[in-house]
Formats: structure tokens, sequence, C-alpha cells
């Protein structure tokens, strides 16, 4: 099936002869006479009537780099400018309080040892079964706290029942 084929009469392209529209040039292919396409669009599709700040906002999600961009960029300044006015304050400021060497505060061989606190006593609740609570489970060759080295391991515990 082949397509007849017509020029257009504004710009002289050949188009489809079924084309009630010039591709090109958007004119009517027979009479040569321009259409306002815009008109048809906004008459078939009531374009929504839009705020100011509704227009910024949809201008910046259409460019969302270059409003990141821009941004990030302001960000800089701005923290380039707090550090400007912090170094221009600092040179200028003075304290009244004698120099501290930082080996005074850093050494750890010049600080006061603190003793660990004992652990305080703990109130729990049981379930009225002092047993349980009283029964540990020891690994063998285990040593208990404060018995030389050499001791014998401590016997298991007897068995529950």
């Amino acid at each position: 099936m082949r397509m007849s084929k017509s020029v257009c009469a504004a710009c002289q392209h050949k188009i489809d002869a079924s084309a009630k529209l010039c591709p090109y040039c958007g004119a009517n292919p027979v009479t040569g006479e321009r259409v306002d396409t815009q008109a048809i669009l906004e008459e078939v599709f009531h374009p929504r009537k839009i705020s100011t700040t509704e227009s910024v906002l949809e201008y910046a999600r259409q460019r969302q780099g270059i409003v990141i961009a821009i941004s990030i960029f302001v960000g800089l300044v701005i923290l380039a400018a707090l550090h400007q006015f912090v170094t221009a304050r600092n040179s200028t400021a003075t304290t009244e309080s004698p120099a501290v060497s930082l080996s005074e505060i850093a050494d750890q061989a010049n600080q006061p040892h603190e003793t660990p606190q004992p652990m305080p006593p703990l109130q729990f609740q049981m379930d009225g079964r002092s047993q349980t609570m009283k029964t540990y489970l020891v690994e063998p060759g285990a040593i208990a706290p404060g018995q030389p080295a050499t001791a014998a391991p401590a016997p298991p515990p007897p068995p529950h029942r």
C-alpha cells in the first residue's frame, strides 16, 4: 500500500496527501493558510491558571540540577563568610587567663587515678524459691576469687532435685 504524496502550498515540502496540517510549517497543505494550533490546544485542553508561587516552584522542579547547584554554592558562600568572620574575630580577641600547656590537659600520666566505686547492692524480686538464686554454674578448672592459682578446682555444685 503506497501513500500518495502532495506538496504543501506554504513551504513546498512533500507530505502525505491525507494530512490536514503540514508537519513542517503547521499550515493547511491545500490553501497554505497558517492555523493557530496553540489556540486550538487551549480550547480543547483548558490550561490551568497558576499563581506566581506555583510558577516559581514549577520552574525549580523543571531545573532541579541548577537549583541544587545554586543552593550548594550559596551554602558554601555562607560558610566561607562565617569562617572569615570567626577568623577575623579570633585574630583580635585576647584572653586574660594564663596559657595552659596541652600536655597538662592530654597527658594521661599526670592525671589522678580514680579508684573504682564498689557496686551497690542490687534489690531484685524472686519467685519465692531462693535455691534458683543461689545456684551457680562453675566451669571445670575455674578458680574462685581470692584463692591462690595453685589451689585445686572447686567441686561442681550438687545436682538439682
